[in-house]
């Protein structure tokens, strides 16, 4: 007759033990949910920033970058291309506007505006390396 109580009395703190767990559970969840739904809308606006800040100058908003330009006529760009490569290929003759120029991580940046065969494009040129040569770092398109 006493292992009966006892029985009854560790079942029940058992029970006790299963329900505080279950709600310390629930209280975890619900503050994680809380956390994520605070800090969501900070990191999607702060996601746009850097892409907006890291464009060099005088390169258009809302231009694409592409890592490969095909042109009509079979000639290419290619991201990490010489300046020189680059001149050979289009010619002095697609170069539209003026070419801007600002400081870069290693070093000066030239952004040049380029039409060729009725493709709009910005290149921009920059060393990959300290005290480089300047090579393709991006192709943009209008």
């Amino acid at each position: 007759m006493e292992a009966t109580p006892v029985r009854a009395r560790l079942g029940s703190a058992l029970e006790w033990l299963i329900a505080a767990a279950f709600l310390l559970a629930t209280v975890a969840v619900a503050t994680l949910i809380v956390r994520e739904l605070r800090t969501a809308p900070r990191a999607a606006g702060s996601a746009t920033e850097p892409a907006a800040v890291s464009l060099p100058v005088g390169v258009p908003t809302r231009a694409i970058s592409v890592p490969v330009l095909l042109l009509l006529d079979g000639k290419e760009v290619r991201v990490g291309q010489s300046v020189d490569h680059v001149s050979r290929a289009l010619g002095r003759s697609s170069e539209v506007g003026r070419q801007l120029a600002d400081r870069g991580a290693l070093g000066e940046r030239l952004t040049r505006f380029y039409e060729h065969n009725g493709t709009r494009f910005v290149l921009v040129f920059e060393p990959f390396e300290r005290n480089g040569d300047l090579r393709v770092a991006g192709i943009y398109l209008q």
